[in-house]
């Protein structure tokens, strides 16, 4: 049988649909070609906002369309935060939540031989441990995702997550360290730790991130290390300083911040101030110089006055990130926010939004051209057209080439030399 995945969200979900994939295949699965018709497709689903949601129905439903018979897939986070609007979506086969993904081959095979529908929606215990998944890598991919963390206990007020993915859980050192090991015999230079609360990573085993790092980094084969996205109030000095005696450990940074505004930092239910933050960035910079900094920011967020937006902004161009993700916050039905007094009409986010991406825009060309005359090591991903290469610094700046030669999977040192608005050009030294 020949199975095809379609996955929304996260890094994290990549991961995960990567790991199932690879399940199915030791059980005597195959991998439906891009235009090939599958026997069984599989939605893995996101759940932050109701937008992925509908996202997940509307995918299902095109994948049911263009694959007449086969056997329908609903999993992922949706199903588990909203267990019984995932089993009264009829169009699933079988729908499966975020736990005990080893079983969705046997769970397959139980419904073509029943042809009863599969609802298997487990919840998330106290102590569960985490889930032994394992990928051989991302195809097309050359850096590997590896999922180290998952669980958040956070409890953002706009956030459905903690409900989707239950409590902290972390894959234990030797497994992380045997796995890296694989990944770079398959040929992969660099490695991106992922986790839903990635900071929070061994707090259920006596460890920390510091801990995953190095782990990580002591793997032999291995170039790079990079981290997913980081909540900062953990960023201590002492964990910074762990952090920076890493050599392979890349020195972008993505800590998501959501607003510069403490009074929304409140309703948020975030868990750092405006200038704790700063303060971060500016330990961050010290040990890593050169250091790219990204971040999430929200906009709209109920009760967000004109101040708090000014407020906000002015964090976002005073700390010159070198990418910022901007969105304008969307209701998700089950959190705190969503029943929130005083929620911003649409326009009004969608000014906000505007004028915070201009401020991210220009914070970002800032940054490509402070790159402008470096000589970086570049990891080559793709060609972007005949004769021309990209791929990223250690630091995550887009860097283009000119090579008749194929780079794909190679780094080489670049000369950096013009800066635009998406990325970098430069020479092969």
């Amino acid at each position: 049988m020949k199975v095809k995945f379609h996955t929304l969200g996260c890094k994290v979900n990549q991961y995960e649909s990567q790991a199932m994939l690879e399940v199915l295949l030791a059980q005597g699965f195959q991998a439906a070609g891009q235009e090939e018709p599958a026997d069984v497709v599989v939605v893995n689903s996101c759940t932050v906002t109701a937008q992925s949601d509908q996202k997940a129905r509307q995918a299902l439903r095109r994948m049911k369309r263009q694959n007449p018979g086969a056997v329908a897939v609903l999993a992922g986070c949706w199903p588990q935060a909203f267990p019984q609007e995932a089993e009264a979506f009829p169009e699933a086969d079988v729908v499966l939540g975020t736990t005990n993904r080893r079983a969705l081959g046997g769970h397959i095979l139980d419904f073509l031989s029943r042809k009863q529908r599969i609802v298997r929606i487990d919840p998330h215990e106290k102590g569960e441990a985490f889930e032994p998944l394992r990928v051989q890598g991302l195809s097309g991919h050359t850096r590997a995702f590896l999922k180290i963390e998952d669980g958040c206990e956070r409890y953002c007020s706009y956030c459905i997550i903690p409900y989707a993915r239950g409590r902290v859980r972390s894959k234990p050192l030797a497994s992380i360290r045997a796995e890296v090991e694989e990944l770079a015999r398959a040929g992969y230079r660099e490695v991106v730790l992922t986790g839903i609360t990635l900071p929070a990573y061994g707090q259920d085993l006596g460890l920390s991130l510091c801990d995953a790092i190095e782990a990580a980094c002591g793997a032999e084969g291995l170039d790079r290390v990079r981290l997913g996205s980081l909540e900062p109030e953990r960023l201590t000095p002492p964990v910074i300083a762990r952090m920076r005696a890493q050599p392979k450990l890349c020195p972008q940074f993505h800590l998501s911040l959501q607003s510069g505004c403490d009074a929304t930092l409140r309703r948020m239910n975030r868990h750092y101030t405006a200038a704790e933050y700063r303060e971060i960035a500016a330990n961050l910079r010290e040990a890593f110089p050169g250091c790219a900094l990204t971040t999430d920011v929200m906009v709209g967020f109920p009760g967000e006055s004109p101040e708090e937006f000014a407020s906000s902004l002015a964090f976002v161009e005073e700390l010159g990130f070198a990418k910022a993700h901007v969105f304008a916050y969307s209701r998700r039905p089950g959190t705190v926010a969503d029943r929130a007094p005083d929620q911003i009409p649409a326009p009004v986010k969608e000014e906000r939004s505007a004028r915070m991406l201009a401020a991210a825009a220009k914070s970002q060309l800032a940054f490509y051209q402070a790159q402008v005359g470096k000589r970086e090591p570049v990891l080559f991903e793709e060609a972007a057209g005949p004769g021309l290469y990209q791929g990223h610094t250690a630091n995550y700046t887009p860097v283009q080439v000119r090579c008749e030669k194929d780079l794909t999977g190679e780094i080489l040192d670049v000369e950096i030399t013009e800066a635009r608005e998406t990325g970098c050009a430069g020479q092969l030294l």
